[in-house]
């Protein structure tokens, strides 16, 4: 039986986590070890960055909404609520949306959640 060495695997390996690694400050580019940890290190970051990133829009939709009821005399909490009870079910991107795009219509929205209340 022929002696299999794994030369082939272990340069493919590590030419992907170089290649991964491309950009990085000083030797974390090109020695594998230090390249092997920043890799690792980036993918954890990248990871709890896309949970991060829904949770910062979601922040930035309620902002806005706030700030536009306040124009309309209204709190944000006595909005949300009175949209619920008027039986409009518009999410919060859209709502900013319209609270940038469109003041007319979200204060004709104030107008029914108030109503509604």
């Amino acid at each position: 039986m022929a002696r299999i060495k794994g030369a082939m695997m272990t340069r493919k390996r590590r030419n992907k986590v170089l290649k991964l690694a491309k950009g990085y400050y000083g030797s974390k580019h090109s020695l594998f070890k230090t390249a092997k940890q920043a890799v690792m290190k980036s993918g954890n970051y990248a990871y709890i960055g896309r949970k991060q990133k829904k949770r910062d829009f979601r922040r930035l939709w309620i902002t806005r909404i706030s700030a536009a009821c306040k124009a309309n005399g209204m709190n944000y909490s006595t909005f949300m609520n009175g949209l619920k009870k008027a039986g409009i079910t518009l999410n919060r991107k859209m709502l900013s949306e319209i609270a940038i795009a469109d003041p007319a219509a979200f204060t004709a929205l104030v107008d029914q959640a108030k109503a509604a209340l």
